[in-house]
């Protein structure tokens, strides 16, 4: 299996701590030499290691942005997406 290679450009916040000491965090990362990403995921306290999570676009980010906030989102087709529609 290649070895999997990232980089942490950009520490924006630790969202919680488990019982073991890993911590869930806001990052942007780049993976594997590709332009960073906002990263949502689970770090080990020296970041050698990291559990699932999810890899988001700028856009995908702003859309997230807007749903937390209340605010509608248009979906690719153009048409208006409520939060009812996303949940």
């Amino acid at each position: 299996m290649a070895e999997l290679k990232y980089e942490i450009t950009e520490h924006i916040a630790v969202l919680g701590e488990s019982s073991r000491g890993w911590t869930k965090e806001l990052n942007k990362v780049s993976w594997n030499d590709y332009p960073p990403k906002y990263d949502i995921r689970e770090w080990s306290p020296d970041h050698a290691r990291m559990g699932k999570g999810v890899t988001l676009s700028n856009e995908e980010f702003e859309a997230l942005k807007k749903v937390i906030n209340g605010e509608e989102i248009e979906d690719p087709e153009g048409d208006d997406v409520d939060e009812e529609d996303i949940i």
